[in-house]
């Protein structure tokens, strides 16, 4: 067994603190031998009580490597006293002490079994990488510890982690931290000209490299892509030198030619995904090149969608990537980056659980028996808008019924796939499609086989694969070919089907993949390139595309846009196999376009339109309820506003002014359409265009509002009109601004008026416009003594020589009222 390894300086303190501790974080570098000493020297303790250790690791590959490791200086064969248990892959058998798994694993392991009682350890390895699989097996480990076994033990163990707020969400949990053991790192910057594209960057900063430092090269780039370019540009210029790919797309075989040092001795070149950040030791290496990008799946709420962004790693990443040089000596890293970038990097990556698909997991819970998904121990809470897309998901998925988790669900669960994955597959099989459902999902679950020059056509690549199969000439990358047919002799043994070669028939494959995305059926709008989704969303599809002919299509992959996304992945549709899904809507709304209410009757799959009939008796609250919203958005502006009502909301607005402590009604145009429901809503039974609101009476519509009471106390106090001397009714003209009333009369009308009027119960007094016969202004007063003292006198004399055939009395006061001239002989 190795020895003098760094974790060992603290075994004797962390066995000991286990011994009375259920749950503890273990802070060590890499390199210190948590992965593969830690758990053989666990394995003989007393609390153990003879049972097992999982070993949790977030990758398939490092699961492999460690376990490869602890069973070599076991000198035993993997699957012995050490196993290991990836997806579709098992080595373990039932003398097994130590199993490492991937994440997902443990969690349908404690579905299986609620209490673990083989299990006496869990150690999270890596932790601080924050994968969804490790929170959400955290929170159901930590329930079973709780609830059901106060005996199980817990261990994190992390290298760059937060460990004080770990340790507060674990009830305090203890921090043992090991130094590790780090050789000395001298850190290089290079900043190059962002314009170029990561694998120029990349293939500059390795050959600065070589000619500067002597060692092998473990370079991190954010995705196959940039590394098999990478790959390209240095081939053509080294020589002597080996270039190996490594990520986890590759077999292997593969992948060990990159970990193990180079037969021959010669210097090797390993360019590697953040896949060798972590619990990989590739030997021989002492420079390590970061491109300083990741790449991280992000799926966003809004959109249903999951997309790959590749994004600025952050700075405990860098520090991990870094640490790689120095595992087995000093060592060098290079850094394609400035120092001010260095120092503007996020200090922690985003936990998985913030930005993934949270369905799986949902279903996960769900069966676990929990839903109140907040309640439980969480280092970052799930977001609410994931939450319910996932809920949603999964319902129409018919995993959920009501939040419960429903036998579908159960039988969803049982196949390790995204429900979307197993829902397929279950579907294919009861539909007699198997086999081609197999085939669906292993395309699906890897990458495309094909250029996106053929199209986004599914069955064609579902051809491609059953030619391949049969030794035909397809022009496709062979080795992802062979990862397809892994993964659908996977699935086709899992539902005990046949390997089926037969001619693709398309309209098959769309109802598949339409039970997959349910959401994601489309119809395509007119003679177009654009569809519309199922969700009501918009998606194009590109010109030259074959599949741009066929109306209905299921859509598998594609990406949301800006104001449209646009379709990669897709397969055409037979309406009859989605006819089904139909419902029967009424829809009744208002086409502001035409200015018209709607009602019809709906045949529709989701958000897309069947067929339409009109509707011949309309729910009288449900089209009041759309002529309201229609009011609401469009305005007072679309009624008739007569003098009348104008002037009684000037009335009313004044009193509102005037006596504050009085409940007067409010008539305000912002009030009237806020409240309109109340008001308006017995008129509206004859309303079916815009020209109609026009045509109500809307004064005798706000005068019903008002109670009996009300109006006749508004009449009392503000009266429409005012008699005067002469019996004429003279118009009083209020303002709703509460500025004082007023009249305009003719002078001779008002003779022998010997007070200013009042309205308001004598509070307020009117303004008064004395006109000549001829109706112009002869004064503005509302001191009416005042002018009969003072100015009717002058007024008098220009009056009497331009209107002769009036009567112009010297005494005002006492002068007979007439409306017009004075009869002859008066």
């Amino acid at each position: 067994m190795e020895s003098l390894l760094p974790i060992q300086e603290v075994l004797a303190e962390l066995k000991q603190t286990l011994s009375f501790q259920n749950t503890v974080i273990l802070q060590a570098p890499p390199g210190a031998g948590k992965s593969t000493i830690l758990p053989l020297e666990l394995m003989g303790e007393t609390w153990l009580k003879g049972k097992k250790i999982i070993l949790l690791e977030p990758r398939r590959m490092a699961a492999k490597m460690v376990c490869e490791r602890m069973a070599s200086l076991l000198n035993q064969p993997i699957g012995n006293q050490v196993g290991y248990q990836v997806r579709f892959e098992n080595k373990t058998n039932k003398n097994t002490r130590i199993e490492v798994l991937t994440e997902g694993i443990l969690t349908r392991r404690m579905q299986q079994d609620n209490s673990l009682d083989e299990i006496g350890m869990v150690i999270f390895d890596e932790f601080h990488e924050r994968s969804l699989h490790a929170d959400l097996a955290l929170a159901i480990c930590r329930e079973i510890q709780q609830v059901l076994r106060n005996d199980l033990r817990i261990l994190i163990m992390s290298a760059t982690l937060d460990s004080e707020k770990l340790s507060l969400l674990l009830n305090e949990a203890p921090i043992i931290t090991s130094k590790g053991r780090q050789y000395p790192i001298q850190l290089k910057y290079l900043a190059l000209n962002q314009e170029y594209p990561i694998y120029r960057q990349m293939a500059t900063g390795i050959k600065k490299m070589l000619l500067e430092e002597e060692g092998d090269i473990l370079a991190f780039l954010p995705g196959a892509g940039e590394i098999l370019k990478t790959q390209e540009l240095l081939n053509q210029e080294l020589i002597n030198i080996k270039t190996y790919p490594l990520y986890g797309d590759l077999s292997q075989q593969d992948q060990q030619k990159a970990i193990l040092p180079d037969k021959n001795g010669a210097r090797k070149i390993v360019l590697s995904t953040s896949i060798a950040e972590t619990s990989l030791t590739i030997e021989g290496i002492k420079i390590v090149v970061d491109s300083g990008y990741s790449r991280v799946p992000k799926f966003d709420a809004k959109t249903g969608l999951t997309k790959l962004e590749t994004n600025r790693v952050t700075k405990d990443t860098a520090d991990q990537r870094a640490g790689r040089a120095g595992r087995l000596g000093p060592g060098v890293c290079l850094r394609l980056w400035s120092e001010a970038t260095q120092h503007n990097l996020k200090p922690h990556r985003t936990p998985e659980i913030l930005e993934a698909d949270l369905s799986p997991t949902i279903l996960e819970l769900a069966n676990w028996g929990k839903h109140d998904f907040k309640n439980m121990t969480w280092l970052s809470s799930p977001p609410n808008a994931s939450l319910e897309y996932g809920k949603d998901l999964l319902s129409l998925l018919g995993a959920l019924n009501e939040n419960q988790i429903s036998k579908r669900g159960k039988n969803l669960l049982a196949i390790p796939a995204h429900p979307r994955i197993a829902h397929l597959l279950l579907e294919g099989k009861n539909d007699n499609l198997a086999a081609l459902a197999c085939d669906i999902a292993a395309i699906l679950e890897e990458k495309d086989p094909l250029s996106k020059n053929v199209g986004t056509n599914l069955s064609l690549r579902i051809e491609a694969l059953r030619k391949w199969r049969q030794n035909e000439f397809v022009t496709c990358d062979r080795k992802l070919l062979e990862r397809i047919e892994r993964t659908a002799s996977i699935w086709r043994k899992h539902l005990s089907v046949a390997m089926d070669n037969s001619t693709v028939v398309e309209f098959e494959v769309g109802k598949l993949l339409a039970l997959a995305y349910p959401e994601r059926i489309a119809r395509r709008k007119g003679n177009g390139l654009t569809y519309r989704l199922k969700n009501g969303k918009t998606v194009k599809i590109n010109e030259q595309d074959p599949l741009n002919a066929e109306e209905w299509i299921a859509i598998a992959h594609m990406d949301a846009g800006t104001s449209e996304g646009r379709i990669y992945l897709a397969a055409a549709l037979n309406t009859h196999d989605i006819l089904y899904l139909a419902q029967e809507k009424k829809a009744i709304e208002w086409d502001y376009q035409k200015g018209i209410l709607i009602a019809r009757t709906d045949m529709c799959i989701g958000d897309i339109i069947l067929e339409s009939k009109p509707m011949l008796v309309v729910p009288e609250e449900e089209k009041t309820k759309i002529l309201i919203q229609f009011i609401k958005s469009a305005g007072m502006e679309i009624f008739y506003w007569p003098p009348e009502l104008l002037n009684l909301i000037a009335k009313i607005s004044s009193l509102r002014i005037w006596q504050p402590e009085e409940n007067w009604p409010d008539l305000s145009i912002e009030n009237l359409l806020d409240t309109s429901e109340k008001w308006i809503y017995p008129f509206l039974s004859n309303v079916k265009k815009k020209e109609d609101f026009y045509k109500l009476n809307l004064l005798e519509i706000i005068s019903e509002s008002l109670s009996w009471e009300t109006a006749k106390k508004i009449n009392e106090l503000v009266p429409n009109t005012l008699k005067v001397p002469s019996g004429s009714d003279i118009e009083i003209k209020y303002y709703a601004n509460g500025n004082t009333p007023s009249i305009s009369v003719r002078l001779q009308e008002v003779f022998g008026m010997v007070d200013t009027p009042t309205i308001n119960q004598g509070r307020t007094k009117l303004i008064l416009h004395l006109l000549s016969p001829g109706y112009k202004a002869v004064q503005i007063t509302q001191d009416l003594k005042s002018f009969w003292k003072n100015t009717y006198p002058e007024v008098r004399k220009e009056l009497r020589v331009k209107y002769l055939r009036h009567h112009w009395p010297e005494d005002p006061w006492t002068a007979e009222a007439m409306r017009g001239a004075k009869k002859r002989g008066t």
